[in-house]
């Protein structure tokens, strides 16, 4: 590839960015905090929601035995969530969500219509996991703990979606808005966010979103860690280590200068901006001058800016340590670079002032918790560069090894993470007969 063509492609993808953070939603109004704290008060306050508060935690052996299957059971490697999503598909049937049904990139979704002209909430949690298929997923027992890769991240937020829809259908408990519930694919690795993305896409009336990740219910992701990943490739002519030695340039010493030149490169620290390498893979043998080498390169940011500023002199850096390379021995025979970009999630805020994340805060601390904000890179990204409100609480429980081989997961009293998402989705959509809708209806 040239470097006019490299740059040509880099610049274009850039803009295609740029374009799919624009949006015509609205900025909807600040709600006044009294209002917020009074819609809570009296949900909290009323025998139907106690009630239905009660029955989720009376509820919790139900469904850490539905845990312990999905876990176990119905393991969702990247890009293989299908048998997963097909249970989850089922349950929802089961659960009374007849029209349910899964869409052409293997995302579920089952509404659950609201009484009146409300907002349409999204709730959501991922099927997929990090662990390559083959994993051992057997659950392990130990000290109170459930010892599985995947029973937190995400496991437990999809069987907190199906407690909600089985406890509000037998109590009959009716919402003023709409849920939207969704088992999605490609959270995780390479998936990038292609469930998610796929979901907006196709539903573009909706009005906001909750989506559930590992967590003990004390903390709020109101922003979106945005991503570019890149697989970058060197070619060259390859030869003899020793009979070829000082005629052609090497795939690796150019692949090598090009991550030396990236180690010097030095982000912002706000918004934090972060790179690395994760991966490199090349060559033929020991005593071979390499024609092949290539790097899996992540670069990180919380701000739209900072990561193409990042991105630029990164990319820069790449061509300037193949130029380097090919300068060092003079030969006709060049290394060439392609750079595939295999990975865009955009990056996004929801202002800790809205009124989604007002109400997650009250009812956080209505539960005895002291909320914090942070950013990560989530299936909330998509929603929150459309500037649509968007964030991810946590599905309760301790975990702990997220993404690890000892990933755990500590059921001692995760209702209570769950009972508080709940508290939050039903004052954003209202409760007939309780309160009004919090979240606007674009």
């Amino acid at each position: 590839m040239s470097l006019t063509k490299f740059w040509t492609t880099v610049n274009f993808t850039c803009f295609l960015s740029a374009l799919a953070t624009v949006s015509l939603a609205q900025t909807a109004p600040v709600m006044p905090v009294s209002r917020v704290d009074e819609s809570i008060a009296t949900l909290l306050a009323s025998p139907k929601i106690k009630q239905l508060l009660s029955a989720i935690e009376n509820d919790d052996e139900r469904a850490v035995k539905e845990l312990k299957h999905f876990t176990s059971d119905l393991p969702a490697p990247p890009f293989k969530e299908k048998r997963r999503a097909q249970a989850f598909l089922a349950r929802l049937h089961e659960l009374g969500l007849k029209d349910a049904y899964m869409d052409t990139n293997d995302n579920v979704i089952g509404i659950r219509k609201g009484t009146g002209k409300g907002p349409r909430l999204l709730i959501s949690a991922h099927l997929d996991t990090v662990f390559p298929e083959g994993t051992d997923v057997k659950i392990k027992e130990q000290d109170g703990k459930l010892y599985a890769p995947g029973i937190s991240d995400d496991t437990r937020g999809l069987i907190v979606l199906l407690q909600w829809i089985k406890t509000l259908n037998e109590l009959n408990v009716e919402t003023v808005g709409d849920l939207v519930f969704v088992a999605n694919v490609g959270e995780e690795g390479l998936g990038d966010l292609s469930g998610m993305k796929a979901i907006f896409k196709t539903m573009p009336n909706l009005d906001g979103m909750v989506g559930l990740e590992p967590g003990n219910g004390d903390r709020i992701t109101n922003g979106g860690t945005g991503s570019h990943r890149y697989e970058v490739i060197f070619t060259g002519p390859g030869g003899h280590s020793f009979g070829a030695f000082g005629q052609i340039p090497s795939a690796i010493h150019a692949l090598g200068r090009s991550i030396a030149k990236i180690g010097d490169v030095r982000p912002p620290k706000d918004p934090k901006t972060t790179f690395t390498v994760g991966t490199i893979e090349g060559g033929t043998s020991v005593n071979s001058i390499a024609g092949h080498a290539s790097f899996m390169l992540d670069i990180r940011s919380n701000g739209s800016d900072s990561l193409a500023a990042t991105e630029k002199e990164i990319l820069a850096a790449i061509a300037a340590g193949v130029a380097e390379e090919n300068q060092r021995w003079g030969s006709d025979k060049k290394i060439t670079v392609e750079v595939k970009l295999i990975g865009d999630r955009p990056a996004g805020s929801t202002p800790e002032s809205s009124t989604i994340v007002q109400v997650a805060k009250a009812s956080s601390k209505a539960f005895g918790k002291n909320p914090s904000m942070n950013s990560s890179s989530t299936d909330a990204n998509i929603p929150m560069s459309l500037k649509i409100p968007a964030i991810i609480l946590d599905s309760g429980g301790k975990n702990g090894g997220t993404h690890s081989l000892t990933e755990w997961f500590d059921p001692s009293k995760e209702w209570v993470g769950s009972q508080t998402a709940l508290i939050t989705v039903l004052s954003l959509v209202g409760v007939e007969g309780e309160t009004q809708p919090l979240l606007t209806k674009h």
